[in-house]
């Protein structure tokens, strides 16, 4: 089977954290000092973006404050901007280690002066 075929594959990491991986995008939640952190990794554009929507609608749902370690995003486009816009408006969401891309992305749009961006996941869940 060819990495275009895998759709979609689900697993359960040994210490509770949930991994989703949809062709090169992978999602892990896990909660760290009471914050609910969601990671993203890979390439998110309005094909890939499903599970991320899922993890941080989850998250907002069950927790107050939400980071989204982005360190390992690797292309983001319009619908992952929207995304984070429609999810500060549901909770306190921060954005950890972003991207050299995510980061100029946030910057040409503005974004970055709604967002609370921080440099490390520490960072964002201790402020």
């Amino acid at each position: 089977m060819s990495s275009d075929e895998e759709v979609t594959r689900r697993s359960s990491g040994a210490d509770g954290s949930r991994l989703q991986v949809l062709d090169q995008a992978a999602v892990v939640q896990y909660e760290w000092c009471g914050v609910r952190v969601v990671g993203a990794r890979g390439s998110y554009d309005s094909s890939s973006v499903t599970p991320l929507t899922d993890a941080l609608a989850t998250a907002a749902r069950e927790c107050s404050r939400v980071v989204l370690d982005a360190s390992g995003v690797t292309f983001a486009d319009s619908a992952l901007l929207n995304l984070l816009i429609l999810t500060r408006q549901a909770t306190d969401l921060r954005v950890a280690a972003p991207t050299r891309q995510l980061r100029r992305l946030l910057q040409l749009t503005g974004v970055d002066t709604v967002l609370k961006t921080r440099e490390t996941v520490e960072e964002a869940a201790s402020c």
